[in-house]
């Protein structure tokens, strides 16, 4: 009798765990309902064909068993490359290789694989014979050839150690003795050959602005306004996203992971995680071009200063329909940056259209709900065609919908370009948060497929951005990698000198005042404008000067990490809705984009920064899918019941972070260090010491002080319980100072 099988409906339910020798299994068991039908005898009981009516169909149910491991040693780890696919964990190997080197080397795990659980003649012997019931050599080299051509599809960089290539070597062995004349032996040779032959790029070609990029002879210059006017918004924009693209498309993931970001500013770390770093330097100079073309020359009357900062906004609008959000992120942290947003007088010339564009632009990178309506706009167009641009003014619309239709005429689709401060936040988040390992000394995989989540989205962005096709202007290129960068103080006095020698004449009293109610209202929510107190920065300028590195400037928008990421520069600038709003406050901080998006010392920050929401993406109650760390598809193994996470400005079932800065550096630059309510103030200090890679005996030396505000600290006894002695309902910023005693 033949039967008929049809699924119906699928469940899982939690099957516990399992614990072997050296691994921890979550088990979930997938229930599937299943239709059975016979073909003989349907049609007398009144079915068509082969189907039996409803009234009288068989149901069965069929279960099978889904092992995902969840901690194990590093051994236990490589096995599981070999028995995933059986236990029905499809995405380990892709989860594995793309966070494997928070824990382990190429070259480690590639000697287990090989020597340990490849080895085909031992295949009838010992613990390989025992892989998933393995009892074939031909079975065994599949799974062995499948693991290793995913690694090479999806790693292939990890092989990339000149001169020697060890790995690779290894690996081209291997394969010559187990298997030879094989396609991957052929494509092994092949990776030699062309690592061996390929000259070696620098991952910031595109954005170095260091005077070795520029002909022999010529300097670093500051803009020109009338050449910068001669470029068309859009070829700006262009051009901006065509280098961002080709750093974004060459980010190595994993060098985001937070176990590996959090380490850059270790003397013997400055070469770490290089295309991060690139990335980051292209964020700067963008962010530092924009602050010299609007204050780098002094004769620029109100008005030119204003057209200027009106360019910048179209261009940015440019950068939001082709999707970058990258350059659009830079170019709003400017103009948000203390120099700039201080010009109360040429914003004042600046047109109310425009002011509406870039208030629309700014809102994209509001710090509500934990910047969520950037994350959902990011996911909603990652993989559109083109942008979706519901202005909520109708001649902005009508602008964006015409500018938005030539690119949909040229019938060619774009990709999306991230803040990539986002993801590196999330990372670091996670790394905080998590612990590496778990009882017993086990690896905790957990972490890394949750890391995972995020990385994945990177990938989906990375391979979006294929769908670009633009073409690099030379002359635009050129004439941005020679811009000479202003200083935090060479903005700042620039700034003070515009505003000084403004023609306060220029608009009658009665134009005036409609001008500056009109400002009030639209950014303040109010009719009264109060102009800001200028006061000079204290602190020195951490960014380089014109000469030096974009790569040790520091951060500057109004997100990238907030308390998460370590060594950030906390740059305070007006919230989007509120750019001329604070300026009192924010003039005795540095200047945010000139020390911009930070490769050694952070990653772009505000004071409203990531971590001073109330609601982290690790909140289940933040009310919104959009803003948490996504689940696996249904594809993969379900996940256990989510665990509420320690976060930034809230303790949750009895831990939280905090961020800890040393007293007399610069006031922004902190570590996140995860407490407890069993934590008192020597291993808090101990930790935080650490962190900032200081000697942690010298406890006795320092006290912990918590910031209540500008004029309010709170300071701790000796042995005092951190979690339960500090301020809730303040933010959780922190300072490590020598005690009184000791400072002479």
């Amino acid at each position: 009798m033949k039967l008929l099988w049809r699924a119906k409906m699928t469940t899982f339910q939690d099957g516990g765990e399992e614990v072997e020798d050296g691994a921890v299994y979550n088990v979930t068991l997938k229930k599937v309902q299943i239709q059975q039908a016979a073909n003989k005898g349907a049609r007398w009981l009144g079915g068509e064909g082969d189907q039996l009516p409803p009234e009288h169909t068989v149901r069965q149910y069929e279960t099978s068993k889904i092992r995902a491991i969840k901690a194990g040693t590093l051994e236990k780890l490589v096995e599981n490359l070999l028995t995933a696919f059986g236990d029905a964990d499809f995405s380990y190997i892709s989860i594995f290789l793309a966070t494997y080197r928070a824990f382990a080397s190429p070259r480690a795990v590639l000697e287990l694989l090989l020597d340990r659980f490849g080895n085909l003649e031992t295949s009838s012997h010992g613990e390989v014979a025992n892989l998933n019931s393995l009892d074939s050599e031909m079975v065994l080299r599949a799974e062995i050839a499948s693991v290793l051509r995913a690694w090479l599809d999806q790693c292939s960089d990890d092989f990339r150690e000149p001169p020697d290539y060890m790995c690779l070597l290894k690996l081209l062995d291997y394969l010559k003795n187990n298997m030879p004349n094989s396609d991957m032996e052929s494509r092994v040779q092949n990776l030699l050959k062309q690592f061996q032959n390929q000259e070696v790029e620098a991952v910031d070609g595109f954005c170095s602005t260091s005077s070795s990029d520029l002909v022999d002879g010529e300097e670093l210059e500051i803009s020109n306004p009338e050449e910068f006017s001669s470029f068309q918004d859009h070829i700006v924009a262009e051009q901006l996203t065509y280098m961002d693209v080709m750093l974004f498309r060459r980010v190595v993931p994993y060098h985001c992971l937070g176990s590996i970001w959090s380490q850059r500013d270790k003397k013997e770390n400055k070469n770490l995680a290089p295309t991060v770093r690139a990335t980051i330097t292209q964020f700067n100079a963008v962010t530092k071009c924009v602050i010299s073309t609007i204050l780098g020359t002094r004769e620029l009357k109100i008005q030119q200063r204003a057209k200027i900062i009106e360019k910048w906004i179209k261009i940015a609008h440019e950068c939001r329909i082709l999707k970058n959000f990258s350059s659009l992120r830079a170019i709003i942290s400017a103009l948000q940056s203390n120099s700039i947003y201080r010009l109360k007088t040429t914003w004042m010339c600046v047109s109310k259209d425009i002011l509406l564009m870039y208030e629309e632009l700014s809102e994209i990178f509001s710090d509500h709900d934990n910047y969520l309506t950037s994350r959902e706009l990011l996911m909603k167009e990652a993989t559109s065609k083109f942008a979706n641009l519901d202005s909520s003014e109708k001649e902005n619309q009508k602008k964006s919908q015409k500018r938005l239709q030539l690119q949909k005429n040229k019938g060619v689709m774009q990709g999306t370009v991230p803040y990539l401060g986002t993801f590196l936040t999330d990372l670091i988040m996670l790394d905080t948060a998590l612990q590496d390992y778990v009882e017993g000394g086990l690896i905790n995989f957990e972490k890394r497929r949750r890391e995972f989540e995020v990385i994945a989205q990177i990938k989906l962005l990375q391979s979006s951005c294929n769908s670009y096709c633009l073409i690099p202007d030379q002359k635009f290129i050129h004439w941005f990698r020679r811009q000479r960068h202003l200083t935090e103080e060479e903005s700042y006095k620039l700034s003070r000198e515009a505003e000084a020698a403004a023609d306060t004449n220029i608009l009658s009293p009665k134009s005036q005042k409609s001008m500056v109610k009109r400002i009030s209202t639209l950014f303040l929510g109010t009719d009264v404008f109060t102009p800001p107190k200028e006061q000079p920065p204290k602190s020195s300028p951490v960014g380089g000067s014109s000469g030096e590195s974009t790569d040790s400037a520091s951060v500057s928008s109004c997100e990238f990490n907030h308390s998460e990421t370590e060594d950030v520069f906390v740059t305070p600038v007006s919230s989007p809705e509120d750019p001329l709003k604070k300026a009192s406050s924010d003039d005795k901080s540095s200047v945010g984009s000139d020390k911009g998006y930070d490769s050694d010392k952070g990653s772009i920050s505000s004071d409203k920064g990531y971590g001073s929401s109330k609601v982290s993406i690790f909140d289940p109650g933040s009310g919104s899918d959009s803003g948490s760390i996504p689940t696996r598809d249904s594809g993969s193994v379900a996940s256990s019941a989510t665990k509420v996470l320690p976060v930034y400005n809230r303790q949750s079932e009895g831990s939280c972070i905090i961020r800890v800065s040393m007293d007399g550096l610069h006031a922004s630059v902190y570590k996140s260090i995860l407490i407890t309510n069993q934590d008192r103030i020597p291993d808090v200090t101990q930790r935080a010491l650490l962190k900032h890679n200081l000697e942690p005996d010298a406890v006795e030396d320092y006290e912990l002080v918590q910031v209540i505000s500008e004029d309010k600290e709170l300071v701790f006894p000796r042995d005092a319980n951190v979690f339960y002695g500090m301020n809730s309902h303040v933010n959780f910023d922190f300072i490590l100072r020598k005690k009184a005693e000791l400072v002479g």
